[in-house]
């Protein structure tokens, strides 16, 4: 019988887990990324904009990727949580600039509130190693 493997991803160039959770989990070559917020992760402070925080909950997504040795390219699902359903262009136009076609899966939702009121969290699911598309 063989053992499924799975490792916790952490890096220090995404913010620290702000509850009990990591940052993301790889359990054989699926990688399933925390939901993020826009926090820096050397303040921990939020930005007041959507579009900052999206671009900043990205950017952290990048970290937790890269360190696992994926990338966004190799991103297979991703889910958007929104304070305000209102934003959905805004946080749109700033996720188009992290993704290229072949584009992930997506859900987006409005939601009744986010950690530390955030405006936007998203969370992913990638793959380790080599992709190959057809």
């Amino acid at each position: 019988m063989s053992q499924v493997i799975r490792r916790i991803i952490s890096t220090p160039k995404a913010p620290k887990a702000i509850g009990p959770y990591s940052q993301a989990v790889a359990v054989d070559k699926t990688l399933y990324v925390s939901g993020q917020l826009g926090l820096n992760p050397e303040s921990m402070e939020l930005p007041e904009d959507v579009a900052t925080q999206t671009k900043q909950a990205l950017q952290n997504i990048g970290s937790i990727l890269e360190s696992a040795n994926s990338s966004f390219s190799k991103v297979v699902k991703t889910t958007i949580l929104l304070a305000d359903i209102n934003d959905y262009a805004t946080v749109n136009s700033v996720y188009g600039t992290f993704f290229s076609a072949p584009f992930p899966a997506r859900a987006a939702y409005q939601v009744a509130n986010l950690p530390k009121l955030a405006k936007v969290e998203i969370e992913a699911i990638a793959i380790i190693g080599d992709v190959k598309d057809q």
